[in-house]
């Protein structure tokens, strides 16, 4: 886990110590991998979804008291 740390604050330090321009880049890139990284989430749990759907694993109700039983 200390080598984990060391090399996050090597990187930390690394971009700190970066021109501005390319801090600006590094902050483009990063913005857009994250929002890759949110949507591969959001289509990986629409994928689970459908196949419990499909397996009938899924409960549905509108009835309150039933809905917090489920939780």
């Amino acid at each position: 886990m200390k080598m984990a740390a060391a090399n996050f604050n090597n990187i930390v330090e690394s971009v700190y110590n970066l021109p501005l321009e390319e801090k600006l880049e590094l902050k483009s890139l990063l913005e857009h991998n994250i929002a890759d990284a949110g949507r591969d989430e959001i289509a990986l749990s629409y994928k689970q979804a459908r196949d419990e759907h499909k397996a009938g694993k899924l409960k549905f109700s509108s009835d309150i008291d039933e809905l917090m039983k489920m939780l």
